[in-house]
C-alpha cells in the first residue's frame, strides 16, 4: 500500500459532525469557565469578605477536583457508555454552576466549585474520546480544527468575557452564564449522540486510583502554591511535589504490570504518535500556557491597564488563532503533524520575541501585531497536538490516550505557569527592575518554544493513504498482519 500522499475525504462525515457539535455546545461552558472565573478573584474576595489567599481556593479546588475525576473517565465510560456518562457529567457541572451562583460565603463557593470540577473533569477527556471514536481516524486535521476552536480561544477570550460580566453585573453571573449552554448541551446530546452501550464489565483498579488521583492532586496543589513568597522552597510546595512524584512513579510501575487492567493503560505510550504528542503537550505548558500568565500581567504592571483592558488587548491573539485553525487542519491532513507543529512553534517563538525587548514605551501597535502573529502560531500548534496522539489507536485504546494527553497538558500547563512565575519574581528582584524581570521571563518563554520545536521533530510525518471506507485503525491492523 502506498503511503506517499494523503487522501482525505472531500468533507467531514455528517454523523461525526453531529457528535462534535453536540459535545462542543456543552463543553464550551467548561472550557471557558475557569478562565472567566480567574479574573474575578479579587472582587470575590471583597464581596464575600474573604482574604485573597482563601478565595484563591475557588480556582484551586476546581483544579484539584478535576484532577481527582480525570483518571476515572475511561473506567466510567466502559461501565456506563459514553452518552450516558456525558449526560451525567454535564448535569453535575450544571448543578455545580447553579450552586456556585447561590453561594453565601467563601466556604460554600469553594465547596460548590468542587462539584463543578467533578463534572468538568469527566467531560474534557470524554469529549475528545467520543469525537475520536466517532471519526475512526478520518480527516483528523479538519475535525480537530473544529474541536480546537473553543480550547484555543478559552484562555484568550475567557478573561474578556469575565471582565465584561463584572463590568455590567454581579459576580454570580459568572456562573449563571453556564446554564443556557449546559441546557442546550444536554438537549443536543440527548438527541444527537449515538446510544452506545457499556463495552465491558471492567473491574475498577482500586490500587491505581489510590496512587494516580492523589498523586495528581498533590502535584497540582504544590505547583499552585509556587507563585507565593518562597517559590519552590515553600513546605506547601516541596512536600506535595515530592509526594506527588512518588505516587505517580508508583502508579507507572503498577500500570506497566497491570497493562490493560490498569486504571489508565500506559501501553498507549508505546506508540510514537501518542508519546510524542503527549510530550509536546507537556512542554507546551511553558511556551503556550505560561505566556498567558505573563501577557496580561505585562499590560497591567508595565503599561498600567486594568484587568478588562489587559483582556481586550489580547483579542488580536484570539483573532489570529481563529483565522489559522482551518489552514492548520487542512495542512495536517496533507503533510502530517510534524511539519505543522514545527511551523506553529517557530511562529510562536518569533512572535513572542518582541515582548522580550518591550518596555513601558514600546508602541502598542507593534505588540498587537506580535500578538496577532502569535495567535496564528498557537492556532496552528493546537491542531496536531490534539489529533496526532490518536493515530493508529484501537477503539478501546482511545479513552486511555485521551486521559494521558489531558494529564500531560494539565500538569505541563501548571508547571509552565509555576516556572514562569518564579522566573519573573526572581529576575525582577535580581535586576531591581520589573521591566527587566518581564523581559527575562519572556526570553525563557521563547526558549521553551525552541525546545518544543526540537521535540516536534519526533512527531509522525505524512499520514498514510486511507482506502475509501477504511479507518487508520483498520490500516494499522492490516499492516501488522492482524
Amino acid at each position: 500500500m502506498s503511503t506517499s500522499a494523503p487522501a482525505p475525504t472531500a468533507k467531514l462525515d455528517p454523523a461525526v459532525m453531529r457528535v462534535t457539535v453536540a459535545l462542543l455546545v456543552g463543553g464550551i461552558a467548561v472550557i471557558f469557565d475557569s478562565t472567566i472565573v480567574a479574573v474575578a478573584l479579587h472582587q470575590l474576595a471583597a464581596d464575600l469578605h474573604a482574604s485573597v489567599t482563601t478565595i484563591q481556593w475557588v480556582s484551586t479546588a476546581y483544579l484539584l477536583a478535576l484532577a481527582v475525576t480525570l483518571p476515572l473517565v475511561g473506567w466510567l465510560q466502559s461501565r456506563l457508555g459514553g452518552k450516558r456518562l456525558w449526560l451525567i457529567a454535564l448535569t453535575v457541572f450544571l448543578l455545580g454552576s447553579v450552586l456556585c451562583a447561590t453561594a453565601w460565603d467563601a466556604g460554600s463557593l469553594i465547596t460548590f466549585r468542587v462539584v463543578q470540577g467533578i463534572g468538568g473533569g469527566a467531560m474534557m477527556p470524554l469529549l475528545t474520546t467520543m469525537i475520536m471514536q466517532a471519526a475512526r481516524g478520518q480527516n483528523l486535521g479538519r475535525l480537530m480544527a473544529t474541536v480546537a476552536l473553543p480550547t484555543a480561544l478559552g484562555p484568550i477570550f475567557g478573561p474578556v468575557i469575565g471582565g465584561l460580566i463584572l463590568g455590567v453585573g454581579d459576580w454570580r453571573w459568572l456562573f449563571l452564564v453556564n446554564i443556557p449552554l449546559c441546557l442546550a448541551g444536554l438537549y443536543l446530546a440527548w438527541r444527537m449522540l449515538p446510544a452506545d452501550q457499556p463495552t465491558a464489565r471492567v473491574r475498577l483498579d482500586i490500587v491505581g486510583l489510590v496512587l494516580l488521583s492523589p498523586g495528581l492532586v498533590a502535584l497540582l496543589w504544590g505547583l499552585s502554591n509556587v507563585s507565593r513568597d518562597g517559590g519552590f522552597g515553600r513546605a506547601d510546595v516541596a512536600i506535595p511535589l515530592i509526594g506527588g512524584v512518588i505516587l505517580l512513579v508508583a502508579f507507572t510501575l503498577w500500570a506497566v504490570r497491570r497493562r490493560a487492567e490498569a486504571l489508565v493503560d500506559l501501553a498507549v505510550l508505546r506508540r510514537r504518535p501518542t508519546w510524542s504528542a503527549s510530550a509536546l503537550m507537556f512542554l507546551s505548558g511553558a511556551s503556550l500556557y505560561g505566556a498567558m500568565l505573563l501577557l496580561p500581567l505585562y499590560f497591567q504592571e508595565i503599561r498600567g491597564s486594568d484587568a478588562l483592558g489587559a483582556g481586550l488587548l489580547l483579542i488580536p491573539q484570539g483573532v489570529g488563532s481563529l483565522l489559522s485553525r482551518s489552514l492548520a487542519g487542512g495542512l495536517l491532513d496533507r503533510v502530517g503533524g510534524r511539519i505543522v507543529a514545527i511551523l506553529g512553534f517557530v511562529v510562536v517563538a518569533l512572535a513572542t520575541a518582541p515582548f522580550a525587548f518591550a518596555d513601558a514605551d514600546t508602541p502598542v501597535w507593534t505588540l498587537m501585531v506580535g500578538l496577532f502573529v502569535r495567535g496564528l502560531g498557537m492556532g496552528v500548534v493546537f491542531i496536531p497536538l490534539m489529533a496526532v496522539a490518536f493515530i493508529g489507536l484501537e477503539h478501546d485504546e482511545v479513552p486511555h490516550a485521551s486521559i494521558v494527553t489531558r494529564i500531560a497538558q494539565q500538569v505541563g500547563g501548571s508547571l509552565g505557569v509555576a516556572l514562569l512565575a518564579v522566573i519573573l519574581a526572581t529576575s525582577t528582584v535580581a535586576a531591581g527592575s520589573t521591566v527587566i524581570g518581564f523581559q527575562t521571563a519572556f526570553w525563557w518563554t521563547v526558549g521553551f518554544s525552541v525546545l518544543s520545536i526540537a521535540v516536534a521533530f519526533v512527531l509522525p510525518g505524512r499520514p498514510p493513504v486511507l482506502p475509501k471506507g477504511e479507518s487508520i485503525e483498520e490500516v494499522t491492523a492490516e499492516a501488522a498482519g492482524e
